[in-house]
């Protein structure tokens, strides 16, 4: 069978394409880039590698945060007269962690069929590869890119009893070790983390190590490429009881309001004994 030879029916095709090996595609997904009327891209120079490696002619259209506002109407026209659209990004899964969520939300608001084409995916292909427990795992996405920010979402996350999986830019990720080092491995041995790097592309790795043994490396040799973050969950359970020294640590980096949600979570105990206990250091703090 022919790539493309099928027609398809009208609606919104979130397509799966490569993280970086090109041949990592389906062949359903070259069917539907193929078939379809329009295809919107977040990249159209990065799509038009892909579209020239399998012959594909589809006009294509751009879609990206900073015009997706605009783009929207005109794609939800395009599905009003009887198209189908497809929507990719530049590597890997559409609507997750990028603009097409917000696309995806508003076709289905409309009325319009979502068709799902599923391949690669950063998340899941990490988690494959890096050797930690795959029952649990909790998506953070991509961080705060400003310190305490990063602090406060690495503390929420840290109460999760599960591998934590992070998008972050090469250039902030010794800053990201560093945190992780002192807000999630305080009171309990490090956790492990492991870096995927360049998946399936010619330099691929995964680096292994602690937190602070990472933020040494990182600081010395700052890594290259797409880079996705894995925490393995913590060795031990966190305490039931939380002392002193670990309210004042949360207060360092988290408003009381966040620090007693947190707390709660942790230890299950009720929030008006954690909030009157905390207020109280908070208030001493200042003195």
């Amino acid at each position: 069978m022919e790539i493309g030879t099928q027609k398809i029916e009208a609606g919104l095709y979130v397509v799966a394409t490569p993280l970086g090996n090109l041949r990592d595609i389906s062949l359903r997904a070259l069917d539907v880039l193929a078939a379809a009327d329009f295809v919107y891209c977040e990249d159209t120079r990065v799509s038009g590698k892909l579209f020239a490696a399998y012959g594909l002619d589809t006009p294509r259209r751009s879609y990206h945060e900073h015009n997706a506002a605009a783009a929207r109407p005109k794609l939800l026209a395009q599905l009003e007269a009887g198209s189908a659209v497809a929507l990719i990004s530049d590597a890997g899964t559409p609507a997750i962690s990028d603009p097409g969520l917000n696309l995806v939300q508003a076709v289905r608001a409309a009325g319009y069929r979502v068709h799902i084409v599923p391949g690669a995916s950063a998340v899941v292909a990490a988690l494959s590869g890096a050797g930690f427990p795959t029952d649990k795992f909790y998506y953070v996405g991509f961080l705060p890119r400003q310190a305490a920010g990063r602090r406060k979402a690495l503390m929420q996350a840290a109460v999760v009893p599960a591998t934590l999986v992070i998008y972050e830019s090469p250039h902030r990720l010794a800053a990201l070790m560093g945190d992780i080092a002192t807000t999630l491995d305080k009171g309990e041995s490090a956790r492990q983390i492991c870096v995927a790097r360049e998946m399936t592309k010619r330099f691929e790795e995964m680096i292994y190590g602690t937190a602070a043994e990472l933020a040494a490396q990182f600081t010395t040799t700052p890594p290259k490429g797409e880079m996705v973050v894995l925490i393995a969950p913590p060795l031990k359970p966190a305490p039931a009881l939380l002392d002193d020294e670990t309210i004042l640590a949360a207060l360092e980096t988290a408003s009381l309001r966040d620090v007693v949600q947190t707390l709660m979570a942790q230890t299950g105990l009720p929030r008006k004994a954690i909030y009157q206990r905390t207020l109280d250091l908070s208030q001493k703090k200042k003195t």
